[in-house]
């Protein structure tokens, strides 16, 4: 019962939602009371220095946001892609192929036609801009037109998506890092690698992994000018995933205390036997011994990424004024360039990339997906939204770039979004 009533907390229409009300209410705030909205999220609060570097950080409600909660939403990314290398759509090459075949042509695409239009311009850095996929938000009217598609779609757009993250995690260490102190990552990479040992030795401790990976590995990476999210997935990949117990052990042991509880039983008492305290004791360190640890994580992450961290980060990066100078615009590079990234590019990478490889027999349409869903699916990649101006606020250090770039943004992730919808909900299953 209790886990039907908190099934919400995981459905992706429950972060979607959250992230359009989230996104609404910056609009709405930042154009009714501009200086306010600038003032909460932009004034400094305290000045801290790492001790790593004499680079003092100005810490305001944005740099939360955007520096230590991106942070750990990229540790829950990391999760996942971790999850699904070791056991999902990406743990073998004949899983993987597909997916991060049409990952990657959804990725050149845009990037490369952002490029073609922003070529020579200062604002040509943007380029990563719509290369990026919301996962949440694609899930999100994924879930909507429900059943409608097959299971097979929502699999392969999950890992579609995934490839395209750990993509876009790449992308942001090496070309948005504008300069490195060796020094200061020297003490990060140290850091990651206590944490592997600690892994190689079958540490299992959460505040162990969490104190190591915050006091020096994320700090470590805020001072050598590497972004604090790539630290976010570098820790993800050192979290154990490997099980104390088999599950033939666990059950064994599980059934022989059950055993001793039922003979023990207090069906009218409240108050236990020491034995009994001492069984179930037992049985719940024996679960926590048979679960995976990622995998505990990765479920106890889920509603904070989701419908905590990535609201707040839309409430604090969506707030752009809109006006009637915004018509001027349409014509300029940028929103031509993540525009056309995103509405046309990232379907047409998936589609291309994913043809290219069933054409070269490396791969095949998982079943019941018909070329019908790939173009459909294809368009809900193209709602680039969070880490769209995610990485517009790496890209860009105008403001009035970031602006332009991120109406552009809302603009072409509703469209694609809405384009996708359309053509999966009159899309037909393919025939078996």
């Amino acid at each position: 019962m209790s886990s039907h009533k908190w099934h919400w907390l995981h459905n992706p229409i429950t972060g979607g939602v959250l992230l359009v009300i989230a996104a609404t209410i910056a609009l709405l705030w930042a154009n009714i009371a501009p200086d306010h909205y600038h003032h909460v999220w932009h004034n400094t609060l305290w000045e801290v220095s790492t001790g790593l570097s004499d680079k003092v950080h100005q810490i305001n409600l944005h740099k939360i946001a955007n520096e230590f909660l991106m942070a750990i939403f990229f540790f829950f990314i990391g999760l996942e892609i971790k999850r699904e290398l070791l056991d999902g759509e990406l743990s073998s090459m004949q899983k993987a192929a597909l997916p991060l075949f049409a990952a990657l042509g959804g990725v050149i695409f845009p990037a490369g036609i952002y490029y073609f239009f922003n070529t020579g311009l200062d604002s040509v850095n943007g380029w990563g801009i719509p290369m990026a996929t919301d996962i949440a938000f694609a899930l999100g009217v994924l879930a909507i037109v429900g059943s409608r598609v097959p299971v097979a779609l929502k699999v392969f757009l999950s890992a579609l998506a995934i490839g395209d993250d750990l993509m876009a995690v790449v992308v942001i260490a090496i070309f948005y890092t504008e300069q490195i102190f060796v020094n200061e990552l020297m003490y990060g990479i140290i850091g990651l690698l206590v944490l592997a040992l600690a892994n190689r030795l079958g540490v299992r401790n959460n505040l162990f992994y969490y104190t190591v990976g915050m006091s020096i590995v994320w700090i470590s990476f805020l001072a050598s000018g590497v972004h604090a999210t790539v630290a976010g997935v570098a820790v993800a990949f050192t979290i154990p995933s490997r099980r104390e117990i088999s599950m033939t052990s666990y059950l064994d042991q599980a059934k022989s205390l059950l055993k001793g509880l039922e003979n023990d039983r207090h069906d009218e008492e409240d108050v236990l036997s020491r034995h009994a305290i001492k069984s179930l004791k037992k049985i719940k360190s024996l679960s926590y011994q048979a679960a995976n640890p990622l995998q505990l994580k990765e479920d106890a992450l889920h509603p904070l990424a989701t419908l905590i961290i990535v609201p707040f980060f839309a409430l604090g990066n969506a707030g752009v004024i809109i006006d009637g100078s915004m018509l001027d615009q349409l014509t300029n590079p940028i929103v031509l360039g993540i525009a056309a990234g995103l509405i046309v590019g990232k379907p047409l990478g998936i589609y291309l990339f994913t043809k290219l490889l069933i054409m070269l027999n490396w791969g095949a349409l998982p079943k019941g997906v018909t070329w019908t869903h790939v173009i459909g699916a294809g368009f809900l990649a193209g709602i680039g939204f969070t880490m769209s101006l995610f990485i517009t606020d790496l890209a860009f250090s105008n403001p009035e770039h970031q602006i332009i770039a991120k109406v552009a943004v809302f603009v072409a992730s509703l469209v694609s979004g809405l384009i996708g919808y359309i053509i999966l909900m009159r899309a037909k299953p393919a025939v078996e």
